[in-house]
């Protein structure tokens, strides 16, 4: 099913822990290293990278395939997918071999058929929203519009609480 509501989305977030970071990279400057870097600090979800460049993720040991993934911990909650969308029906395919509960495409991946494949295979599927920007909301570090509502605001502070910092 295609999950298009902001409770569908919740929902999904809050039944499951382990995801798979298919293209999960080690370089910094990479949104899907802030994503995983973020996962792994900030959130409750367990984020795996699956990545067959690389060995492990700040300590985390990498996965060369989704296939790799699920042989040692069982079928992900979450496939998460930063990958180009023309390389997206392949990993839609590989999320549905393994038993995945849902796909996750990541801002931008959009393809149609990816789309197809893991709905019609009973998949929950999320397509063009942002695994952090979701789940930091959901955790109370988002307001709906994206920002820190704890730290962003147009009022100056006032002189004592300035001190204090």
């Amino acid at each position: 099913m295609i999950l298009e509501t902001v409770s569908q989305r919740r929902a999904l977030l809050a039944r499951s822990r382990s995801v798979a970071m298919v293209g999960a990279s080690p370089n910094v400057t990479r949104p899907s290293y802030f994503v995983f870097s973020y996962l792994r600090t900030k959130g409750v979800l367990e984020p795996s990278p699956i990545n067959p460049s690389v060995g492990e993720i700040d300590g985390i040991p990498a996965f060369a395939s989704l296939a790799a993934f699920a042989a040692a911990h069982g079928p992900p909650d979450i496939v998460d997918v930063f990958r180009k969308p023309a390389d997206a029906p392949s990993v839609a395919r590989d999320a549905v071999a393994v038993g995945a509960k849902a796909i996750w495409f990541q801002y931008g991946v959009i393809n149609d058929e990816a789309i197809r494949i893991a709905d019609e295979a009973g998949l929950d599927v999320v397509v063009d929203r942002c695994l952090k920007v979701e789940s930091a909301r959901f955790d109370g570090g988002l307001s709906i519009g994206g920002l820190n509502s704890g730290l962003i605001s147009a009022r100056r502070a006032s002189p004592a609480v300035r001190l204090a910092r």
